[in-house]
């Protein structure tokens, strides 16, 4: 009896960490402010109402409840995921449901519980899980994943997404489930008793419906059931009798239950393929008789019945289902639902000929999923079509007395009525996979529907499908696996587990079981490992069961797989039934039970486990008995990494049983109850291990003592004493059988050559061994089951060694596991092995000398590998050959274990060998896979490397690919930290290289390698911060103190302060500008009373002048909106602040108020409302371009006030200038123009077409041609569009089009150009604007199309335009407008000509814009003024303005930015000298030539807008003050005419604005302020707007941006700075002001700021900006100091950041432009890092103050005067910081050690001149290796390894050329000084001892321990090989040319080689005298 208990507990592991478990959400509705009427009650659990399982989320009840019941709570658990990397964060989320309540809360161990949201709904909550929806981003297929949570009601499904959207998608029917998967939600249809009325008895309704996303239709899910023939059709899923009980998305597969035979089947679910789609919906129909009658066509929408029509009391009968309504019978389309007829009697007649189905056919789209995802989530309620799809009318299912469809040839007359119907489409597919085998129902009665279903997979990675059925108390594990292309998943064998409940336990890959007794069993997939045991709770299975042999029953079953054209079916095997002793079990353990209990009374005290529930990761519930719940934790199979990697490694090349039962194993000794504390666990691992191996753990000395290592618990002490724990028989039976086994015994036995016995002997007699060799306790038991396995495993444990010694954090553990290998290695008589281990752990491996005889006749059992035999792989020396350029072999490594062995061998093979391909094509060259016999060796996986375009074979090319590889394949600076540094050398030489000159284009990850943090923020997409805190950037020219309510109110306070103050750091001209623009304080108006004038006439005086003065204040805005340009982000929960338009004043000396509405004067009417209109478009233009604007925050800026509606028009506008329209649902596009609101409809107009900016876009066309009669159709209404409107419309057509050239809208523009007055006076006011919106519009659809315009040569295009301009008989209207221009004005004669005053502008523009920058000479020609005085008086001195400028820009690539060039321009009649005879008006050759100068200045300035050019400039500035010269002398202004004159002076101003666009420069402001001041006379409202535009072109951005000139932005400026500028604040009869703010669309981002990475402020920093070669000038290269603007991008060839100050950073514009541009688009942010030893250009302007200036005398005076306290100044590495601080200052302890200090700053002064501070520890650590080895400390030879490693690099970098010496990373003097001394050390030692050397290499026993040490160190340095069997060649060698002949092939360095010459020679014949040897020849 005892026996059997103790075999019990030796068996059971200990759960951790008890606690109760109370969900959550429980608590929290307590105090939902609901909670009183949920009235929540302690619920009695029961297991049937409660099962749940964790991965799909079948939770709660699921039993049909009536609502009167009381409400019921049911939560559900997941591991959390909202984290971004999942290993980080490890936390429980719970769902937990009551009543109307949801309550979502998050937990985990480290913190508690806090609701994450909480939900209540309206109705009581049917079901609530989570669900993943995939939103489509583009049509290519790409997704994103919403996570919601679903909340069920009875009528409809709540959908809440953690990102705060919400949708309400109502049910079309009564759902009892809802499950997730991984493409959406899937509904299970309710049945209900009407069903059976409604259908008749052939026709069953669809079951199962998919909802992909809340705004998608509910489809039904179609499936494919498998049959045993080709046959078996795709149908709907509409068997009632099939309910689902699972559903899980990874794998996506759906398990379902059969209610009438009582089988469970798994389904595949997966997206619809098109065949199968069409399938469904064209099925033919057929008789309801036939077999698969399922399918007959008469499945009308009727049965989609609306629920609420049935539940009405006799609902199901009055619907008018007699025979008399049969007349709209479908025919023809057998899918189930269709879209039905909205009005019944709108039937078509129709035949039934194959014709039918093409409608059906072609895809529809519903109109549901019609509505945009992007729309707000309120539009999700249905649409009216999908209303009343399920709402028809009853169609009567009457018999089928047509007969319709009988006969193929059917003829006209057998016609019949049928509604439109548009099926709907099916979304997803299931496939059947596998299904339960059929048991005969005489055997046992049906198992009942799975009340648990999870996913589970064992520690051998094999997968199982575990369904838990509780009638019969059985869990049925299905094994599956994934086909080869992973599509597939083909289910394998059922093994029955007996249990009453089991729950998964993902991450630790076991499960837990709940057996019918009431004990916890472990099990790993279908392996029991063992029981559980409960702190607390006390097992009932003490006794007596444990008589009861365990069964578990493989049984065979037939998998059904889906494709069976391809596959046998095996039969079905009757006899594979489990025999029927498990059914006697039952009552049997029942009795024992009661008995068993009956006799103690601890039955109330102990609660039995009754039920689990929510597994994560490690954790379930346990629910007991007593109805309390307890969370337990199992723990996991390995704390250790060491332990871990060993078990990885060892399953990795174990068979799968073999590595089963190793783990199990392990699992129950390490977990065993009160079992060992983490630093024992390794000491554990080793003696099961060997144990398992046949090792007796207990003789063997040094495993003996791991025993008392361990802190034993008595119950552990007793069971470690029993030899036979090392694994009963009965254990390993199956083992010896299985066909690995047998197979592994016919292999031919390898036994090494050497090993006779009597070697073997003779290297055991060792007289400190414990046991004399013959005592049979040092032998193997080789029935131990892995004794066979020994050599494969000693191998991948070796290769597992290798990995750890390259990692720095891991090779503490290296030598744990070296004392495993080495006894292995003695064991297998491999000595090569053996001295390798004592080469790197001389000490250690010297203490060990036992040796375990394996029996000579077992080594037959043993599968001894042939790779055995050669060297042992050491990874060291890999590289070290490498680094010497010999030849390698391949290197062995295991996959996916050995992973830093691949890295660092696969750099070293790319970088130091060169061969390009070694990471790609020639892996194999240096890599061998090594992996188990019985496994297939998985393919690398293929990286794809980006190549740059021109491969160069240097080495920084190299350095590149090594440094992208690396990161591809995860590598990062922390990996690189723990790489032993001789390794890493290499790497780092590589990263420097980088460094020094890296790609603009790398990934974040690349960027963050090399170490340079200003492209690793680069890479992050950031734009620079607005806060109000980063304003002091130590600017020495603060801003005017103002006070903070000023500041808001002028709506630009967003100017990034910081860069402006860079930019311009020398004055306040920012603050100057801010002062103009402003319009939102009262302006000062001062006039003197004079004497004679009374009061009443001196206010209004005041006035008068204030009158003036607002005609300046209303036009500010139009600049201040350029000014601000994208200058702010918006916050979403407040409003735009719009400054308002002050229109008062103040009169100076008691600062009076002085107001327009005191009804002094008279104010013309509507005065404000274009200026409030321009001042809504400044405010928005503020918003960026990048901001997040959505649809409500447009609306919730709407003003409640009425007066504010024009602010808000021109708010709109902007939105549409800076992109953000877009988002404006179409919905309230519609509400805002219904208001019929002229100012909104022009600003909407406008805005919604800027921002579809030569898109086409075909909703938006619609919206701009309701607005123009001539693009409506002749017949429609007449519709009454405000004139203004028209105009804006016209314009938008021309900017949707923009440059595409499209037909129609070009021929209609064409046609309103000349658009003649209607009679009606229709088309009579303000004519010119729209005949030049027109003009503009034209101009703009054909874009510089020149003569190319494609189909419009019968348009005649130019000719037309060419007639309008000049004049000429009116052509016939042609086309559809005819009918309209019938009768002429009543109002206008023009008669038959047309009239040129109206149709020129438009025309020249047009013209202009066609041919731009096409240099087309004959088209010029015609825009040339005339050259005689006759001709000239005809034409109106602007319209030559408009003609010069038009041919300037045609011929784009003559202007030349000089006054010759703008005079050429003038007629030469003009230029020359004048006869008096002759009969000419002065007057109109003086305002000719000042009118052509202008237009001449306008071309230039736009042909250099904003290059900034100086000569463009200095010409443009003559001009203006010729202009403002002869403007002052009054004789010759009064003949000009003052008004054209400014007019002029106006547009040359503009043109330097627009050269100068965003530099601010100063000159131009000046002349802007001296035209702010004038507001008397003639400076109307026009030209002051025209002033301060300039001024706002001049700072445009805040001067971060600047003008283009590609056509597009031609385009924009000739809009917006068209040469006529209205004449007050309500004048749009020549050009509509609102176009005025177009200027927007030509600006572009340029200005780049380099932002200091450490400091995160703007700084200065020189750039070297190449320009490409052009025609005017050869490739040049200009110096300008950042932040500066850039030319335009097209002309740069590349833009580089020079040093020294700076990292440099070369961004190459020739291959591409789109980096720079993301740049720029980013407020222009460039990162910079200042170089170590630089101070920034600020703080050192001259560059004196840095660290390498002191070292320009002489290198080493660097060092001397580099005084370690000042490194502070001068980098900002924290590392060297802190170094400088501990190790470099002289303190007391360390004053005797002078030498170290003075090394020590020497180190750091090469780190920080070097820049590479990475390379300080590799200095300390070569400098520590020197000294131990000189004072004898070293204990292992890897620090050597290291310095080896080192040193060849370094010889290979000197050898290669000296050249490239500068590259290399160790230059300094520091490494030969080092190399020295350890030659030194060694030499010396070796000339003492070289008999010690000798004696090693004829194989005698090894030496003492110090000895010991410096032989391996010398071996190791020396790289010298094995020589155990080479002795007798080397020996005896009579002269140095005979040594190097026989050591040739050993492969020993020659210079290593020499130094071992006096040892080797010297043993021959006396010391020979070496000096005089000529080592040179050599």
């Amino acid at each position: 009896m005892s026996e059997v208990v103790y075999e019990e507990t030796a068996t059971m592991i200990a759960a951790g960490e008890l606690q109760s478990f109370v969900p959550f959400g429980r608590e929290h509705c307590r105090n939902h402010p609901n909670a009183f009427n949920l009235q929540l009650r302690e619920l009695q659990p029961a297991s049937e109402l409660w099962s749940s399982d964790g991965a799909a989320g079948l939770v709660g009840s699921l039993q049909e409840v009536s609502l009167q019941e009381r409400e019921r709570e049911c939560w559900q658990l997941r591991k959390g995921c909202m984290g971004a990397r999942e290993e980080d964060v490890e936390f429980e989320e719970e769902l937990y449901t009551a009543g109307n309540v949801v309550v979502w809360s998050q937990g985990s161990r480290t913190q508690a519980s806090n609701v994450y949201k909480a939900f209540t709904v309206d109705s009581p909550v049917q079901q609530a899980l989570w669900c993943n929806f995939a939103v489509p981003l583009n049509k290519k297929g790409d997704e994103e994943v919403e996570q919601t949570v679903c909340i069920v009601q009875s009528s409809c499904i709540n959908v809440h997404t953690i990102t705060g959207k919400d949708f309400i998608s109502p049910l079309p029917f009564q759902v009892s489930n809802v499950w997730a998967t991984k493409f959406g939600l899937l509904l299970e249809r309710k049945n209900t008793a009407s069903d059976a009325q409604l259908s008749s008895p052939g026709e069953p309704l669809p079951t199962v419906f998919s909802m992909l996303h809340p705004l998608d239709e509910i489809a039904p899910v179609v499936c494919k059931p498998a049959g045993l023939f080709e046959g078996c059709r795709v149908q709907y899923a509409s068997d009632s009798t099939m309910k689902i009980v699972f559903s899980c998305s990874q794998p996506s597969v759906v398990v379902f239950y059969d209610t009438v035979q009582g089988i469970h089947s798994v389904w595949a679910l997966r997206k619809v393929t098109h065949d199968e789609r069409s399938t469904v919906l064209r099925c033919p129909a057929e008789p309801a008789g036939t077999s698969l009658g399922l399918m007959a066509s008469g499945f009308l929408t009727s049965h989609l019945r609306n629920t609420s029509r049935l539940d009405s009391p006799g609902g199901s009968g009055a619907a008018g289902l007699g025979p008399g309504t049969g007349t709209s019978y479908p025919v023809g389309t057998g899918s189930p639902l269709h879209y039905s007829a909205l009005h019944s009697h709108q039937s078509r007649i129709i035949t039934s000929s194959p014709g039918l189905h093409s409608r059906v056919h072609s895809p529809s789209i519903s109109n549901m999923a019609a509505l945009s995802r992007a729309h707000s989530p309120g539009m999700a309620a249905p649409s009216f079509s999908g209303a009343s799809r399920f709402n028809t009318s009853f169609h009567s299912p009457s018999p089928r007395h047509y007969g319709l469809l009988h006969s193929p040839n059917n003829t006209m007359n057998e016609t019949m009525l049928v509604p439109e119907m548009e099926p709907i489409i099916p979304d997803l597919c299931m496939e059947q996979l596998w299904s339960e085998t059929v048991t005969t129902p005489c055997h046992r009665e049906l198992s009942s529907q799975a009340s648990k279903v999870f996913l589970t997979s064992d520690l051998c990675e094999n997968r199982y499908l575990c369904f838990l059925v509780e009638s019969h108390q059985q869990l049925r594990c299905v094994k599956f696996i994934e086909s080869n292309d992973s599509s597939q998943l083909i289910f394998a064998s059922v093994t029955i587990i007996a249990a009453k409940d089991a729950e998964p336990l993902q991450n630790i890959d076991v499960m837990l079981v709940l057996e019918a007794c009431g004990s916890l069993v472990l099990y790993t997939g279908i392996t029991k490992v063992s029981k559980v045991f409960v702190p607390g709770l006390l097992s009932p299975t003490f006794s007596l069961t444990n008589h009861i042999p365990h069964l578990s029953t493989p049984m065979e079953n037939v998998s059904t797989p889906a494709n069976t054209g391809n596959r046998h079916l095996q039969r079905l095997d009757e006899t594979a039934m489990p025999s029927p002793v498990s059914e006697h079990r039952g009552p049997n353990i029942k009795h024992h039970e009661a008995s068993f209990l009956e006799d103690y009374t601890f039955q109330q005290a102990t609660p039995c486990i009754h039920a689990l529930r929510d597994p994560v990761y490690n954790r379930v519930t346990l629910e007991l008995s007593s109805g309390t719940m307890l969370r337990i934790s199992v723990p996991e199979i390995a704390t250790s990494e060491l332990v871990r990697k060993c078990l990885q490694a060892i399953c990795f090349i174990l068979p799968k049983e073999a590595a089963m039962k190793v783990l199990v194993k392990w699992y129950n000794i390490y977990n065993a109850p009160g079992g060992p504390s983490a630093h024992a666990e390794w000491n554990l691992f080793v003696t099961c291990f060997m144990t398992l191996m046949g090792y007796n753990t207990e003789r063997l000395t040094w495993t003996r003592n791991l025993h008392f290592e361990v802190p034993l618990s008595p119950v552990i002490a007793a069971k470690k004493a029993r030899p036979s724990d090392g694994g009963c028989d009965e254990d390993w039976d199956y083992l010896l059988g299985s066909h690995y086994h047998r197979q592994m015994n016919f292999q031919p036995v390898c036994v090494p050559a050497d090993s006779s016995n009597n070697t073997l002997t003779a290297e055991t007699e060792n007289p400190s061994s414990a046991f004399p060799p013959s005592s049979p306790s040092l032998t193997l038991d080789s029935s131990a089951p892995l004794f066979p396995h020994i050599p494969v495993l000693f191998y991948v444990l070796h290769l597992l060694y290798q990995e750890l010694l390259l990692d720095e954090l891991q090779r503490a553990r290296a030598s744990s596991l070296v004392c495993l290998l080495q006894q292995l290695a003695r064991d297998l008589q491999l000595e090569e092995y053996v001295d390798l281990y004592w080469r790197e752990y001389p000490s250690l491996i010297s203490s060990f000398t036992e040796n375990c005889i394996i029996d000579q006749a077992l080594i037959g059992q043993m599968q001894c590998p042939s790779f055995l035999k050669g060297k042992p792989p050491c990874v060291f020396s890999w590289l070290s050959r490498c680094l010497r350029g010999e030849e390698v072999p391949p290197f062995p490594y295991l996959l996916g274990i050995c992973q830093r062995t691949r890295l660092m061998v696969l750099s070293y093979a790319l970088y130091i060998l060169g061969d390009d391909n070694a990471t790609s094509k020639n892996v194999p060259k240096y890599l061998v896979k090594f992996s188990a016999g019985q496994k297939p060796c998985a393919s690398e996986p293929q990286y794809r490397r980006r190549s740059s375009v021109k491969v160069r074979f240097s080495n920084e090319s190299l350095a590149e690919k090594l440094v992208v590889w690396l990161t591809s394949e995860g590598f990062t600076l922390k990996d690189l930290e723990s790489v032993p540094f001789g390794v890493a050398l290499p790497i780092r030489e590589a990263v420097y290289r980088c460094r020094e000159q890296p790609c603009s284009d790398w990934s974040e990850d690349v960027c963050l390698l090399i170490g340079r943090q200003d492209l690793t923020r680069q890479a992050h997409k950031m734009t620079l911060a607005k806060s109000k805190g980063s304003v002091g950037s130590g600017l020495s020219l603060e801003p005017p103190a103002t006070t903070e309510a000023d500041e808001e109110e002028d709506g630009m306070s967003d100017i990034i302060q910081e860069v402006t103050g860079l930019i311009w750091s020398q004055d306040l001209r920012v603050q100057e500008v801010r002062r103009l623009l402003q319009s939102s304080r009262p302006v000062r108006v001062s006039v003197v009373q004079l004497p004679e004038v009374s009061d009443h006439e001196y206010i209004e005086e005041k006035e008068n002048k204030l009158l003036q003065l607002c005609q300046r204040t209303m036009a500010l805005p139009v600049g201040r909106g350029l000014f601000t340009l994208f200058s702010y982000h918006p916050v979403p929960t407040e409003p735009l602040h719009v400054p308002k338009l002050n229109l008062t004043g103040r009169a100076p000396p008691r600062n009076t108020m002085v107001d327009l509405n005191s009804g002094n004067i008279d104010v013309p009417p509507n005065m404000t409302s274009w200026p409030s209109f321009h001042n809504g478009v400044a405010a928005g233009l503020k918003i960026a371009p990048a901001s997040q604007v959505d649809s409500a925050w447009i609306a919730y800026n709407k003003p409640k006030s009425p007066e504010l509606a024009n602010e808000y028009a021109g708010f709109l506008m902007a939105l549409g200038l800076n992109g953000h329209l877009t988002k404006l649902a179409t919905l309230n596009i519609h509400d805002y123009l219904t208001k019929g609101h002229e100012m909104t409809s022009i600003g909407l107009l406008l805005g919604v077409s800027s921002a579809k900016l030569g898109t086409m876009d075909m909703s938006i066309t619609r919206l701009l041609s309701i607005h123009i009669p001539a693009l409506l159709p002749p017949t429609s209404t007449e519709l009454d569009v405000p004139h203004n409107v028209q105009v804006a419309a016209v314009i938008g057509i021309g900017l949707v089009y923009q440059g595409t050239g499209h037909r129609h809208n070009a021929e209609v523009l064409l046609s309103e150009i000349g658009r003649p007055p209607g009679p009606e006076m229709e088309y009579c006011t303000d004519r010119e604007s729209y005949s030049l919106a027109a003009g503009l519009a034209l101009g703009m659809v054909c874009l510089g199309h020149g003569s190319n315009l494609i189909g419009m040569t019968d348009l005649n295009v130019p000719e037309q335009l060419y007639q309008y301009m000049v004049g000429g008989h009116r052509r016939a209207q042609a086309g559809a407008n005819r009918e309209r221009h019938k009768s002429p004005s009543y109002q206008i004669k023009e008669g038959d000509t047309i009239n040129v005053d109206v149709t020129c502008p438009g025309a020249t523009l047009a013209l202009a814009m066609i041919y731009l920058k096409t240099n087309n000479k004959s088209i010029a020609d015609w825009l040339k003024p005339p050259d005689t005085w006759f001709l000239l008086d005809f034409i109106k001195p602007e319209f030559l303005l408009l003609r010069t400028l038009a041919r300037c820009i045609i011929m784009w690539d003559e202007i030349l930015p000089n006054t010759e060039w703008v005079k050429s321009n003038i007629p030469q009649i003009m230029r020359g000298t004048f006869d008096p005879s002759e009969d000419f008006n002065m007057e109109t050759m003086v305002q000719a030539q000042d009118y052509i100068t202008a237009g001449a200045c306008m071309a230039l300035g736009l042909r250099f807008a904003g290059s900034a050019n100086s000569e463009a400039f200095d010409c443009l500035y003559e001009f203006a003050r010729t202009f403002m010269k002869i403007m002052s002398f009054s004789g010759t202004a009064a003949v000009t005419g003052y008004y054209n004159l400014q007019t002029g002076l106006s547009m040359i101003l503009l043109a330097m604005s627009m050269v100068m666009s965003g530099t601010g420069n100063l000159k131009v402001l000046q002349l802007c302020r001296f035209f702010h001041k004038r507001t008397g006379g003639e400076m109307n409202y026009g030209f002051h707007m025209a002033h301060h535009m300039a001024l706002g072109l001049l700072f445009l951005g805040g001067g971060r941006y600047t003008l283009s000139t590609s056509n597009s932005a031609i385009a924009a400026l000739l809009c917006a700075l068209y040469p006529h500028f209205p004449a007050h604040s309500t004048d749009n009869r020549y050009h509509l002001q609102a176009l005025r703010h177009l200027a927007v669309l030509a600006a572009e981002p340029r200005l780049l700021v380099p932002v200091d990475v450490d400091s995160l402020k703007p700084c200065y920093a020189l750039l070297e900006v190449t320009y490409r070669e052009t025609k005017w000038y050869d490739e040049t290269t200009v110096e300008l100091m950042a932040p500066t603007m850039l030319p335009e991008l097209h002309l740069l060839k590349r833009v580089k950041v020079k040093g020294p100050r700076y990292w440099e950073l070369s961004i190459d514009l020739s291959k591409e432009t789109h980096h720079l541009k993301s740049i720029l688009c980013r407020d222009g942010v460039l990162y910079v890092k200042l170089r170590a030893g630089q101070l920034p250009y600020k703080d050192d302007p001259q560059g004196w103050k840095s660290l390498l200036a002191s070292t320009i005398n002489h290198h080493n005076s660097g060092v001397r005067a580099f005084k370690p306290e000042n490194i502070s100044a001068f980098t900002s590495e924290p590392a060297l910081v802190s170094f400088a601080e501990y190790f470099c200052k002289t303190s007391e302890g360390m004053k005797h050690r002078g030498d170290t200090l003075g090394l020590f700053s020497a180190m750091l002064y090469e780190c920080v001149t070097q820049e590479c501070p990475e390379m300080l520890p590799t200095y300390i650590a070569i400098n520590q290796v020197v000294g131990a080895l000189r004072q004898g400390d070293l204990l292992q030879t890897f620090p050597l390894w290291q310095l080896r490693l080192v040193v060849e690099l370094w010889d290979s970098r000197v050898l290669q050329d000296t050249t490239n010496r500068h590259n290399a990373l160790l230059t300094s003097e520091f490494l030969p000084i080092m190399k020295n001394m350890v030659d030194v050390a060694l030499d010396s030692w070796l000339t003492d001892n070289s008999s010690v050397l000798r004696s090693y290499m004829r194989g005698e026993a090894l030496p003492k321990a110090t000895q010991s040490i410096m032989l391996a160190c010398i071996l190791v340095y020396r790289s010298i090989p094995f020589l155990r069997n080479t002795h007798t060649q080397l020996e005896g060698c009579s002269s140095l040319g005979d040594l190097l002949s026989r050591s040739s092939g050993l492969g020993i360095p020659l210079r290593d080689l020499l130094s071992l010459v006096p040892v080797l020679l010297g043993s021959a014949s006396g010391p020979l005298n070496l000096p005089g040897f000529p080592l040179q020849a050599l």
